[in-house]
C-alpha cells in the first residue's frame, strides 16, 4: 500500500461514507460501521477544531443513525443539504421528481433485485444485487428524467441517481471551505466512487490533496486500497495527536 501523507492540524478533512469509512454492503441499511470508528472521528473532530465533515450521497438521517451520537458537520445527498454548527439548511430546493420515482417504483416491483431509495432531493436506484440488469436501469431513469426539469443522471457503484444538476461533492466542500473552522485550512477530501472525483477536484484545485479508496482511474494524488485501511490511517493520526500515557505506579 502507498504510505499515505500525516495528517496535521493544519489540515481540515472530509470523508465520504459508503465504501471509505465503511466497506460496501448489498443494500445501504445492511452497512456495518467498524468498532472504533466513531471514537477516531471524535477525536480528530476537536483536534481539528471541529473542521472534520462527512461528504456522502446518503441521507442526514443515515449518517447521524450509523454515527451515533457523534453529529460531525455534514454535506448530505451530494451537497445537497448542509449541516453546519448544528443548523442544517437546504443547498438546493428538491426538484419534482414524481416521474422518476414512478419509473423506478415500476422496474422495481418487476424485477425484485432491484432498490429504489427516495432522498430528499434524488432518486437512487440500486442494482448491486441484479447487475446484468445495469443497462434497463440506466435507460429507464434516462428516459423518465427528460420530463424533470434541472436534473442530471449520476453513475456510481452499482446505483444511478437522478439529483439536481450542478450539485455535487465538490461545491459542497468548497462552500465549506468558506465558513468557520474549515476557512484557511488545507482540505482533505477521501472518496471511493467516481461520484468523488468532484471532490478531488475541488481540494486539489485549493491546494490540498485527495485521496481514493480502492481500484479504478482517478485524479487524486493518493491511494488507499481498503476502508479497513483507510480506518487505520485515520486511527494513527489519532494516536500521533493522543499518544498513549504510561501506567502511573499505585
Amino acid at each position: 500500500m502507498q504510505l499515505l501523507p500525516q495528517l496535521t492540524t493544519a489540515h481540515a478533512l472530509f470523508l465520504d461514507f459508503d465504501g471509505t469509512l465503511t466497506e460496501l454492503a448489498p443494500r445501504p441499511e445492511a452497512v456495518r460501521v467498524a468498532s472504533g470508528l466513531v471514537p477516531t472521528l471524535s477525536s480528530l473532530h476537536a483536534h481539528l477544531g471541529g473542521a472534520l465533515a462527512i461528504v456522502t450521497g446518503r441521507p442526514e438521517a443515515d449518517i447521524d443513525g450509523f454515527l451515533a451520537p457523534l453529529r460531525l458537520p455534514l454535506a448530505s445527498e451530494h451537497g445537497a443539504q448542509y449541516r453546519l454548527a448544528d443548523i442544517s439548511l437546504p443547498a438546493i430546493s428538491p426538484p419534482d421528481l414524481a416521474p422518476v420515482l414512478q419509473a423506478a417504483h415500476a422496474l422495481a416491483a418487476r424485477h425484485p433485485g432491484l432498490l429504489v431509495e427516495h432522498k430528499r432531493v434524488s432518486v437512487a436506484l440500486h442494482y448491486r444485487q441484479a447487475q446484468h440488469l445495469e443497462a434497463l436501469c440506466h435507460d429507464a431513469l434516462a428516459s423518465a428524467m427528460q420530463h424533470v426539469e434541472g436534473v442530471e443522471l449520476l453513475r456510481g457503484k452499482c446505483v444511478f441517481e437522478v439529483k439536481p444538476r450542478g450539485v455535487h461533492k465538490g461545491r459542497a466542500i468548497t462552500d465549506f471551505m468558506t465558513q468557520t473552522p474549515f476557512a484557511g485550512r488545507i482540505p482533505v477530501f477521501v472518496g471511493d466512487d467516481v461520484t468523488d472525483e468532484a471532490g478531488f477536484a475541488a481540494v486539489q484545485a485549493l491546494g490540498g490533496w485527495g485521496i481514493k479508496v480502492g481500484e479504478g482511474p482517478t485524479m487524486a494524488q493518493h491511494r488507499c486500497m481498503t476502508p479497513a485501511a483507510l480506518r487505520g490511517w485515520l486511527s494513527a493520526a489519532r494516536t500521533h495527536w493522543n499518544p498513549p500515557q504510561p501506567e502511573r505506579n499505585r
